[in-house]
């Protein structure tokens, strides 16, 4: 079955350090439509700190889902190309975000 394209946007996501386990987790970036606390499933290589330290920020292509009535996450496809964002260019993008909401 093909990717419906439309289903996806674009979300500015960061990887961060779990608290208990040290290992890195993938969240959204604060003043998007989704909350900093929810999770991202992505591609592994984003969430492996020998290539991306804690911190780093990526642009992805992600749409919301949940699995048989789970809570929401966002899935962002394994096959998509790692854009990684700069701080300007994160700040630039939320800006942009901010000022096309209604």
């Amino acid at each position: 079955m093909a990717r419906d394209v439309h289903a996806y946007r674009e979300v500015a996501v960061e990887s961060v350090a779990d608290p208990h386990t040290g290992n890195l987790s993938i969240r959204p970036m604060a003043g998007q439509a989704f909350a900093p606390t929810m999770r991202v499933q992505c591609a592994r290589g984003m969430r492996d700190p020998a290539q991306y330290p804690p911190g780093t920020r990526f642009l992805v292509n992600a749409k919301l889902t949940d699995r048989l009535g789970g809570r929401p996450f966002l899935y962002a496809y394994h096959g998509d190309p790692v854009v990684v964002l700069t701080k300007a260019q994160a700040q630039a993008f939320l800006a942009h975000f901010r000022r096309g909401r209604i």
